[in-house]
């Protein structure tokens, strides 16, 4: 082989690395968006946003008294937490706004940062309970050994289907990793009251 088909051979190969090089970076770009697509069809690691229409919902919605739908809470942790509702379940009826406690204790002698993301059974259920605050919106930072509650106000749209009688609201509580307690909530992220 001589030295102008080898160099034409490298320029070649120099080409087509360039464009996998290319197609890998236009790859990894579109896997940000593509991964909030997937995550969002299938209800996993979708953080909570604020429903900025809830309160005018709320507002305007007309209690429906002839029915009453039992909702079910539930608290998962992953991590050193102690996470709970101060009770169970409550009926209410569509349209009522309606509040329930839920306690978050940090059981390390170190402070900590977490995150709650929710998630509803029967899963269509999500679409009609609308909450106007929840501890769900931003991240919570728990100083050492430090137990607080947090409100999650509430209301349940008229129009969830008849055949749903019990909906549980369940909340998965985990430490953000990559972030101390104090430092700086994700970009978007609504600060909470703190009393």
């Amino acid at each position: 082989m001589e030295k102008s088909d080898q160099g034409v051979d490298n320029r070649r190969m120099l080409g087509k690395l360039a464009v996998i090089i290319a197609l890998m970076f236009g790859f990894g770009y579109a896997l940000v968006p593509m991964y909030r697509a997937i995550c969002e069809i299938t209800g996993i690691n979708v953080l909570t946003k604020v429903d900025e229409d809830a309160a005018r919902f709320a507002r305007s919605t007309q209690v429906d008294t002839s029915r009453t739908v039992r909702i079910v809470f539930d608290a998962n942790i992953h991590g050193p937490w102690r996470f709970r509702p101060v009770q169970g379940s409550m009926d209410v009826n569509p349209g009522e706004l309606a509040t329930i406690v839920y306690e978050i204790a940090n059981q390390q002698d170190r402070e900590m940062a977490g995150q709650a993301i929710p998630s509803y059974a029967p899963m269509l259920a999500g679409q009609y309970f609308k909450k106007l605050e929840c501890f769900c919106f931003s991240q919570q930072d728990l100083k050492a050994r430090e137990t607080r509650q947090f409100p999650v106000v509430f209301v349940v749209d008229p129009k969830l289907p008849k055949d749903v009688h019990t909906i549980t609201l369940s909340y998965t509580f985990f430490e953000v990793g990559g972030r101390s307690a104090g430092a700086q909530p994700a970009a978007g992220a609504r600060p909470e009251d703190k009393s």
